[in-house]
């Protein structure tokens, strides 16, 4: 089962980070020219073709209705009109045509339009979550830059907003850093310990670093900072769900068990027990 399926499936029970039971969360280095886009011979996302192939599925219904919002611009106060198109071609793409890459495109193009703090955090959050979604490394990698560039302008409305600065580390780190670039990994890092080290009781600089940790295989730091987060919020699934990754991936079964049945407690949802049960038994 695809994350994204699984994703759904649970809906708002548990959080995205659970998916890592179906296939290692942990960036492996790959030779695939499929494996993401930072390095020569790797493929390289290309939204405008991406789009133009998209346009070309479109049934003679949808492509006359996108037509026609992107014709809907008149005289008046046109940036308002624009930025009101963007947000319907947005939605559209993503809630009638199931399409996620168009969906980043044009909230980005709208929140970089209107450029106020809250629309560029809130396009910028948005993205975050398809970054966490995504499995494709190259279009993972894009939509990461998507997110970077409007936290970043975000950052520079609100430079004391730590959250903000928590949030695009954790776009190095799940974005190219997850698909195998550790450099981008430690970007994310080295920014979250600028955190942390100003206020050790950010328990979301904490998780991503945490998390970072177990991604770039230092799994006894990562485990860590996973156990702080875990002792001050007891029912933290993503920090959880990290943590039995992290104590799996360093070979340690015993302690990955007490974290994966900790975590059924947490979720009590039943498809996720029947996911975890079956994962614990592999263990065995």
């Amino acid at each position: 089962m695809k994350r994204q399926q699984f994703y759904l499936t649970i809906g708002g029970v548990t959080l995205l980070s659970l998916l890592f039971i179906f296939g290692t969360t942990v960036a492996k280095k790959s030779h695939s020219p499929e494996s993401g886009n930072t390095q020569p011979g790797k493929k390289v996302f290309n939204i405008e073709q991406y789009a133009q192939l998209a346009r070309q599925k479109l049934s003679v219904h949808q492509s006359n209705y996108i037509n026609g919002l992107e014709n809907s611009v008149s005289r008046g106060d046109v940036k308002t009109q624009q930025d009101r198109v963007f947000n319907q071609l947005a939605n559209y793409w993503r809630d009638s045509l199931h399409n996620h890459e168009l969906y980043v495109f044009y909230i980005s193009k709208a929140a970089l339009l209107v450029n106020t703090e809250k629309n560029l955090t809130f396009a910028a959050r948005q993205i975050l979550t398809e970054v966490k979604r995504e499995d494709d490394p190259s279009i993972k990698g894009w939509k990461a830059e998507q997110a970077i560039s409007l936290f970043e302008k975000a950052i520079a409305e609100n430079p004391v907003n730590d959250s903000l600065k928590v949030e695009l580390a954790s776009c190095y780190v799940f974005g190219k850093g997850m698909a195998g670039d550790a450099q981008e990994t430690m970007k994310g890092i080295q920014q979250l310990l600028q955190v942390v080290r100003k206020d050790s009781a950010n328990m979301q600089a904490q998780l991503v670093l945490g998390i970072g940790g177990i991604i770039s295989t230092q799994y006894d730091k990562g485990i860590q900072r996973l156990e702080t987060v875990i002792k001050n919020q007891p029912a933290n699934m993503e920090a959880i769900t990290w943590l039995a990754e992290g104590y799996e991936a360093k070979g340690d079964k015993l302690n990955a068990i007490k974290w994966y049945e900790y975590s059924k407690r947490i979720a009590n949802n039943p498809l996720y027990t029947k996911e975890v049960d079956s994962h614990i038994r592999q263990l065995k």
